[in-house]
């Protein structure tokens, strides 16, 4: 989940918390409203006129009536619209929050699963370093077996080549009159 959709998230819902909140208060005034009206009418036995003849201040109570009746029918039409506007308002912010917990979750999931994907990755990567790695490893041992053979035989031909007889050592002469040993001389 990033960083921007959380604050809209926490935003969403406390303006859905504000909106449930300013319809339940224009629930209970339409409630009381009706119940009023309710009352008028049922209460009222002025309201019903008489079947005698009506004279004229029975006719502007009436008319008073109906015009109150009339407001209170506006009244309430404009709050049933306005609830209705925002049942809408609240039904779309409800999907719009959904869709942004649905996010949420598949993000949070691809950052969970990025790791391995990641080694995943590198393992594809690396396979033909490694087979290339031991390649270059056979071809060493080879060419250092190629190389101490080659050195072996190099040593064995100078050697030969610079010696032709066996090597005597050489020892020091004694001096005259010491020791009872004749002298013995290389030739």
């Amino acid at each position: 989940m990033s960083q921007t959709d959380t604050p809209n998230i926490q935003a969403l819902s406390t303006e859905i918390s504000q909106l449930r909140q300013e319809l339940q208060l224009r629930d209970q005034l339409v409630q009381q409203l009706s119940q009023e009206l309710f009352r008028l009418v049922k209460g009222n036995t002025n309201f019903m006129p008489p079947l005698r003849t009506e004279s004229e201040p029975d006719l502007s109570q009436i008319q008073a009536l109906r015009e109150q009746l009339q407001a209170v029918e506006q009244q309430v039409t404009f709050y049933q619209e306005q609830i209705t506007e925002r049942d809408t308002e609240i039904y779309q912010l409800r999907q719009s929050v959904q869709e942004l917990t649905d996010r949420s979750r598949m993000l949070e999931q691809v950052v969970q699963e990025l790791p391995q994907i990641y080694r995943r990755k590198f393992e594809e990567r690396m396979a033909p370093v490694r087979e290339k790695v031991s390649v270059l490893q056979r071809e060493n041992r080879q060419l250092q077996a190629e190389l101490q053979s080659v050195s072996y035989r190099l040593a064995l031909k100078t050697r030969t080549s610079s010696h032709s007889g066996i090597d005597l050592p050489n020892f020091p002469r004694p001096i005259s009159g010491q020791g009872g040993m004749p002298s013995v001389q290389n030739a």
